[in-house]
């Protein structure tokens, strides 16, 4: 095999910024082709539901998850709008040990808004991608606590259903908020830098192949 078949698309053309082949979802055969991409999600989807099912017994703040920044670097290492079940894949596998089905469509539907968030932002490069770390770790914290507090007190009856009630459950979560909040703005653009720095690696290994077969 042609070392550069690896690195390459088929259709020949590179995948770098500027490059047209970087403006278009990637297919399932140049993925296969790529292989070290869906390995690191794997790895990281692993991660965030291991983590999600023992940071409680680690003592770890609560709501700080990495669901949000796995759901972007899926996204931007696929390339393609499928990764969007990323959040999905993280919140079933660990609801199923959790148990916690009260206000499951509400946290369900909170992570479909940041899967959707991150594949508007699959084809963005440079500052642009930063940006758009950025606005999908505050963005995507802000309406999943918005939404699965108001799921909460619609729902759960820990809250008298009046506006007072739906207040006190926002105020409740707050402590909630900040900790998600923090924890997305450096893990998701830890993310996007993830991304890049596997899209350099392959940019550089190119070359190197063409010169090893020459």
């Amino acid at each position: 095999m042609d070392p550069r078949d690896v690195l390459m698309p088929p259709s020949g053309g590179r995948d770098e910024p500027g490059h047209d082949a970087a403006r278009r979802d990637l297919t399932v055969q140049e993925l296969a082709h790529r292989w070290w991409r869906p390995a690191i999600v794997v790895l990281v989807l692993a991660a965030a539901v291991v983590w999600r099912l023992v940071a409680p017994g680690l003592g770890a703040p609560p709501n700080l998850e990495i669901a949000t920044a796995a759901t972007f670097l899926a996204v931007l290492l696929l390339r393609n709008r499928w990764a969007a079940v990323v959040p999905f894949a993280v919140v079933a596998v660990s609801d199923a040990v959790l148990g916690n089905t009260q206000i499951m469509w509400f946290t369900w539907s909170a992570w479909a808004v940041v899967g959707v968030g991150a594949i508007l932002a699959r084809h963005l490069r440079g500052p642009g991608r930063y940006a758009a770390a950025l606005g999908v770790g505050v963005g995507g914290s802000l309406w999943f606590f918005a939404w699965t507090n108001f799921g909460v007190w619609l729902l759960d009856g820990m809250y008298p259903s009046t506006l007072d009630g739906l207040l006190a459950s926002y105020v409740a979560g707050l402590p909630f908020l900040r900790t998600m909040l923090l924890g997305n703005l450096v893990l998701v653009p830890f993310a996007a830098l993830l991304a890049g720095l596997v899209e350099r690696a392959e940019t550089a290994a190119s070359p190197a192949a063409a010169v090893a077969k020459g």
